[in-house]
């Protein structure tokens, strides 16, 4: 194990430390309203117990970028991102009606069980996990003001929280919007950024380099590496959604396809699709009973029209773009390198 990953698992303990004492405290207090709580208390854990950890990582490391000391507290701010991310799962999960995540039953369809028996059961665990993911979302921004760090500070860096929730909240119901739409490679790719590339990346740094007092430069600097590798990011997880293993993702290959979500990969497939293979794709995507043949006939076609290699490509494109602006003067060196060794860990994974 090289010395960065060495410094990445340390950093990911601390990270899963401070989340699982704040979880612990708060679903307690929950339990303590009352007892009957106890099934979304169980999804709130589930919901934040696992993860890469990146969006806490690219946080911190903003802070360090800036010239900031490593501290117990920034750890804590940089946990914050991940309930960003946990509340953003279980929302999107609900959104797509998908059944399963990291192996095991989405929050929506998990929190039906306490229902078992009364009518509006499915209704009543969607809403249930709707206001889990609002909790989460709340207990981001509780664990952030409450991370130790100086008020001043802390005021930095709320402007780029009203940008996350915004732009993420944009992403989502621009997906929502165009899901079923003609294909759109440009719309697609702007799914992607305010979707998933700008919280995953460019947001937590700009946060962590607020906190720290970055300036215009570096903040600048964040902007041409996150853009480019968060979507790297999210164009990664489209290929991973249709070709991944699930025993890997922990979600099923079928929910892009049966949802006909207006991914890049679906977009770029269809301009190159011959006339036969159109009509095939019109009459599998949105299917709600797609099953393996029907994957395996959809993998076939964006296979044939090159649509896999040009994702590839894209994605590709990206990592050099982000790879170049660490390149730029700047940056302290133990955040380049750890900024380096993120951008691997942000491409090149299989689930």
């Amino acid at each position: 194990m090289g010395e960065q990953t060495r410094e990445r698992a340390a950093l990911t303990a601390r990270v899963e430390k401070e989340l699982t004492a704040f979880i612990e405290e708060e679903t307690a207090l929950l339990l303590a309203i009352d007892p009957q709580l106890a099934p979304l208390a169980e999804q709130l854990g589930k919901a934040t117990a696992e993860g890469k950890r990146l969006r806490a990582a690219f946080c911190y490391w903003g802070w360090r970028s800036a010239g900031q000391p490593d501290c117990d507290e920034m750890v804590r701010a940089a946990a914050a991102m991940e309930l960003v991310h946990a509340a953003a799962v279980v929302h999107d999960d609900i959104i797509d009606a998908s059944t399963v995540r990291r192996g095991a039953p989405t929050a929506h369809i998990a929190l039906r069980q306490p229902l078992a028996g009364r009518s509006g059961r499915q209704a009543g665990g969607q809403a249930l996990a709707m206001l889990a993911g609002d909790l989460l979302m709340s207990w981001a921004g509780q664990l952030f003001t409450s991370s130790g760090l100086p008020a001043a500070y802390l005021a930095r860096a709320r402007p780029v929280w009203a940008i996350l929730a915004r732009e993420l909240v944009a992403g989502e119901a621009l997906e929502i919007l165009r899901t079923g739409a003609p294909p759109d490679t440009v719309g697609s790719l702007k799914i992607i950024r305010y979707k998933t590339a700008k919280y995953t990346v460019e947001h937590p740094l700009h946060i962590g380099g607020r906190l720290g007092g970055a300036s215009p430069a570096l903040m600048e600097k964040f902007s041409a590496y996150g853009l480019p590798l968060g979507e790297a990011f999210q164009l990664r997880d489209d290929l991973l959604g249709v070709f991944g293993d699930p025993a890997a993702t922990g979600k099923s290959n079928l929910d892009d396809l049966v949802g006909h979500k207006p991914t890049a990969l679906l977009a770029l497939a269809w301009p190159l699709a011959a006339p036969a293979q159109r009509r095939e794709l019109r009459a599998l995507l949105g299917r709600r009973t797609l099953d393996q043949d029907g994957l395996r006939r959809v993998r076939d076609i964006l296979r044939a029209t090159g649509a896999v290699d040009r994702v590839e490509g894209l994605i590709a494109d990206r990592v050099r773009a982000a790879t170049t602006a660490l390149d730029r003067p700047g940056l302290p060196p133990a955040a380049a390198d750890a900024l380096t060794e993120l951008t691997g860990s942000a491409v090149r994974r299989q689930s």
